[in-house]
C-alpha cells in the first residue's frame, strides 16, 4: 500500500492537485473521495475533469440533489455524491456496480457509503480541514492499479518539479 499526503492553501491548489491525478487516469480507475461537506472533494473533481475531459468541465458541480453526473472527455467520468443516500442498499438500487464494469472513471464523493460496494482497487482520498482555505489531502492506494497511478502521480510531481502553489 502507498499512501502520501499533500497540503493545498486553495481552492486553485486543490484544484491543480485533481488536474495532476486526472491527467494520469485510465479507464477503470476509482477515486474514492472522503471529507467533511465543503472539504474540497468537488473542487479537487473539477480539477481531475479538467485534465481526463476539458470540453466537460464547466459542467462539475457537486451532484448531491441529482446523484450521479456524467462528463465525456477520453475516458468518461461518473461522478457520483452519496451524501444524501441512506445506504449499500439505496446506491445498489441505482444501477451503481454497472458503471464499475464501463469504459469510465467513477469518482465518488462520500464513499464510506458504499461499504462493501467499494471496489477493492481504489484510490481513496480522503479531506480534512488545516485552517482557512488549507486543506491535508491524503492519497492511499489500495489495491495494484491504484499503486500505479499514485506512483505515478508522485513520479510526475516529483519529477517534472510540478508546485500545487
Amino acid at each position: 500500500m502507498i499512501e502520501e499526503t499533500f497540503h493545498t492553501n486553495s481552492p486553485g491548489e486543490t484544484e491543480e492537485l485533481g488536474r495532476q491525478v486526472g491527467a494520469l487516469l485510465e479507464q477503470g480507475a476509482f477515486l474514492a473521495l472522503r471529507g467533511e461537506l465543503g472539504g474540497g472533494k468537488t473542487c479537487f473533481t473539477r480539477g481531475v475533469v479538467q485534465a481526463a475531459a476539458p470540453e466537460s468541465a464547466h459542467l462539475v458541480a457537486s451532484p448531491t440533489f441529482a446523484i450521479m453526473n456524467q462528463y465525456p472527455g477520453r475516458v468518461p467520468i461518473y461522478h457520483f455524491d452519496f451524501y444524501r443516500m441512506a445506504g449499500e442498499a439505496d446506491i445498489d438500487d441505482l444501477g451503481f456496480t454497472e458503471y464499475l464494469q464501463g469504459e469510465g472513471v467513477c469518482i465518488v464523493e462520500w464513499s464510506e457509503r458504499l461499504k462493501d460496494l467499494l471496489p477493492a482497487d481504489h484510490l481513496c482520498i480522503t479531506f480534512r480541514y488545516d485552517g482557512d482555505d488549507r486543506r491535508r489531502i491524503t492519497l492511499e492506494a489500495r489495491g495494484a492499479s491504484s499503486e500505479i497511478l499514485l506512483s505515478r502521480l508522485l513520479k510526475r510531481i516529483q519529477g517534472d518539479k510540478i508546485s500545487l502553489t
